[in-house]
């Protein structure tokens, strides 16, 4: 697959599943080296440590809230670091694997070239970049759209990863379609997840507040609020000399 056949969305390519799931179908991680950036709670990568104890990982968050709360736990093969993806301290063609999970389109736009620019020079020759992004499309989005509006900057993310793929020494392996399932047991839970959260600075008056609450409940039942969240995964690796 090329560069320039890359979309933004396809709605009939979609199935349902779970990242993690997805992610050891595509990556190898048994034995391997690699690092999250913008990693958030780090759920996912934690996961990963703990399942591959023999690989070496690395998370990467900006926001020093987050990032204090990620050092409380320890696990012996992943480092917590306070950086950004646009300086990632790690030497040239030192990683198997990086990976970007929903987490690209809250980079600030005019460090995204440099992101991607990180990212190619660390990784090794034939190592990949797996790069989650959310589809902005679906019930969820729209929810989420209140809260705060990504298209433009989900728009810039695609653009980027797009210019990553046209580098000489990059290419793009494949782009798949994931529906995610997503339960939200209650408002609380919804709102400690999404709208109290310290990464992003929420403008939000009590008229939009309220206004995310009701769009919330319509699709709360007795078992909480259920959606499929769309994404799109584009997998590049580095070529190989």
């Amino acid at each position: 697959m090329s560069a320039n056949q890359m979309v933004l969305d396809r709605p009939e390519a979609y199935v349902t599943g779970q990242e993690l799931d997805l992610m050891e179908q595509l990556l190898r991680f048994d034995g391997m080296r690699g690092i999250e950036l913008g990693c958030g709670a780090a759920w996912l990568t934690k996961t990963l440590a703990r399942r591959y104890p023999d690989s070496r990982f690395i998370a990467t968050e900006v926001d020093t809230i987050q990032h204090r709360k990620n050092l409380q736990e320890s696990i012996g093969n992943l480092e917590f670091r306070l950086e950004g993806a646009e300086s990632i301290s790690e030497p040239d063609e030192s990683l198997d694997a990086v990976w970007m999970l929903k987490s690209l389109h809250h980079v600030p736009t005019d460090l995204m070239v440099q992101a991607m620019d990180e990212i190619a020079r660390v990784l090794k020759p034939g190592g990949y970049a797996y790069f989650s992004e959310p589809v902005y499309s679906g019930e969820f989005n729209a929810l989420m759209s209140l809260i705060h509006d990504e298209k433009q900057v989900r728009q810039a993310a695609f653009n980027a990863i797009c210019r990553l793929a046209e580098r000489d020494d990059m290419t793009l392996q494949q782009q798949l379609f994931l529906n995610v399932p997503g339960c939200y047991e209650s408002w609380e839970v919804f709102e400690s997840r999404f709208l109290k959260v310290t990464h992003t600075r929420l403008d939000l008056d009590q008229q939009r507040y309220q206004q995310i609450r009701q769009a919330f409940s319509e699709h709360l039942g007795d078992d909480g609020a259920h959606f499929l969240k769309p994404h799109r995964i584009d997998l590049l690796r580095k070529q190989s000399r």
